[in-house]
């Protein structure tokens, strides 16, 4: 599980949202997040950036994404997804994951295993939503329709 980090003593100029790089899943999202937030957040991978923060230890930045704030507060895994997203006006989640410890803890573990899966998920997102972050294209809808179409039949 990763770890969660309330601050850190080197606070970055501009908010920033930390990932991984190397992460195919990461990528779409960050892409999407990227463009709902237009500019509030400044994206950079930890391979990159995480030299800024030196009380961070790396194998952290490894384990899930963070949303590091001007005063220095950091957001660790879901809550860096949820603040992301805070930013961009949906405030809701991220009240959500403050106020209700079933939710934090959901989150949490379902957060923890997608990151400990991230190709497998990467694959059935590209196949719900397709290969465009900007544009997701809502496949599952699809999918159901023909389920429910094969199971009429039978």
């Amino acid at each position: 599980m990763f770890a969660k980090i309330e601050k850190t003593s080197n606070p970055p100029s501009n908010n920033v949202m930390i990932w991984d790089g190397k992460c195919g899943f990461c990528k779409f999202w960050k892409t999407r997040w990227e463009e709902k937030t237009r500019g509030k957040i400044i994206f950079k991978t930890y391979q990159e950036y995480a030299e800024n923060f030196p009380d961070i230890p790396l194998k952290e930045f490894k384990k899930a994404s963070r949303l590091i704030e001007t005063d220095g507060s950091v957001y660790s895994g879901p809550d860096s997804a949820y603040r992301s997203l805070w930013h961009a006006g949906n405030k809701k989640r991220h009240k959500m994951y403050t106020k209700y410890s079933w939710f934090r803890y959901l989150s949490d573990h379902t957060y923890n295993h997608i990151a400990k899966n991230r190709h497998f998920y990467f694959k059935i997102t590209k196949l719900l939503f397709g290969k465009d972050p900007i544009q997701l294209r809502p496949f599952w809808i699809l999918y159901l329709i023909v389920i429910i179409l094969i199971l009429a039949i039978l």
